[in-house]
């Protein structure tokens, strides 16, 4: 919620009142306090008594509004997955073989329920805005379907259409059945954006292109992508140093560390946002930071998988952009900005550092 604005508005499409108010600019609470909306948008706070005109008033007494929480990384159709116990004792690499096979029967009809849930949980804990990381393909208009899961349940979603090129057969992870060729994610790519994405303030939808990581796909689709990206004005997104065996694929691989191939690829700069960052050294935080890349911080997955957790107290400082993000829900089981929140509180605890 933005700061109220000077003078209050004439008039308003919807005025919520007698709210307990929590206003982000100056940290302010309001009691007693209203809340305007016009056009979608929230066009002014105020204390009571200087209320504007408005078609509805709806009274929220008794109750606190603060604003929506944003999810920086999901995998929404992961609900299909949920709870799934023998994909959680081993390594990342052990969990998402586990996985792989299962995640090879998505189908649209699966992909556009698993997005309504998921969406409906996120909005029950006051989320109002969520990416989503959807990197298997096995068949087609998978995103398509998340898209009008969206517009049906009125959230606002960003889309981010991952991709995974490198399988099995090529030195990657993933099995064939959930690769795609690069022509065919970087058409689909493409389609997607000129067909659904709205640069406007405020949009409902918006695109995103995402590879999934370095031990799924190629390099040169990892470049063509940040190309595309720059072509259309859109961002980037994808898995970085979540893993020690990331590092050492990547080592073996490309001839160096996982940071230092996103910067190659082209990635390295403030149209990127990076999920778990979990292993970069000191170096590579401070290029990360300089180049404005953002990070979301998913502490309950990588606690469930066994990983470590992002340095966030040291990333704030050096100015990298940090959100959170509850991630798929075959690793978290949950689907709870606030749970998040607090498990990085937890974590931060965890360092003894009273400021954490």
């Amino acid at each position: 919620m933005t700061s109220a604005v000077e003078p209050p508005v004439r008039a308003a499409e919807l005025l919520v009142k007698d709210a307990e108010l929590l206003v982000v600019d100056g940290d302010r609470e309001i009691p007693g306090g209203w809340l305007a909306v016009t056009g979608g948008r929230v066009t002014g706070v105020g204390t009571a008594g200087s209320e504007p005109e408005a078609r509805t008033t709806v009274s929220a007494a008794g109750r606190l509004v603060t604003p929506g929480l944003v999810n920086t990384h999901h995998h929404i159709y992961q609900n299909l997955t949920r709870s799934y116990a023998p994909a959680v004792n081993g390594s990342l690499f052990d969990w998402l073989t586990t996985l792989y096979p299962l995640w090879a029967d998505l189908d649209e009809e699966a992909a556009y329920v698993s997005a309504y849930v998921g969406m409906a949980e996120l909005l029950m804990g006051g989320c109002t805005t969520s990416s989503d990381h959807l990197y298997v393909h096995p068949r087609p208009r998978l995103v398509d379907a998340e898209i009008r899961a969206a517009r049906d349940i009125g959230f606002r979603f960003h889309a981010t259409r991952g991709s995974m090129t490198r399988s099995v057969d090529d030195g990657g992870l993933p099995p064939r059945s959930v690769t795609q060729t690069e022509d065919e994610v970087l058409a689909d790519s493409e389609r997607l954006i000129t067909t659904y994405h709205d640069p406007e303030p405020g949009a409902l939808v918006r695109v995103a292109l995402a590879p999934c990581s370095p031990f799924s796909v190629t390099k040169s689709l990892m470049t063509a992508t940040a190309e595309l990206a720059e072509r259309h004005d859109v961002r980037l997104h994808t898995h970085l140093a979540e893993d020690h065996d990331e590092d050492t694929y990547c080592l073996e691989t490309y001839g160096c560390r996982p940071v230092e191939y996103f910067e190659q690829t082209g990635w390295m700069s403030d149209r990127s946002w990076v999920a778990h960052c979990i292993y970069p050294t000191g170096d590579e935080l401070r290029r990360l930071a300089a180049a404005g890349v953002g990070v979301s911080h998913c502490p309950s997955s990588n606690m469930l998988i066994g990983g470590g957790t992002a340095r966030v107290k040291e990333m704030r400082e050096l100015g990298l952009p940090v959100g959170i993000g509850c991630d798929g829900s075959a690793s978290t089981d949950h689907a709870s900005l606030w749970m998040e929140t607090r498990a990085a509180l937890l974590l931060g605890a965890t360092a003894a550092d009273p400021a954490r």
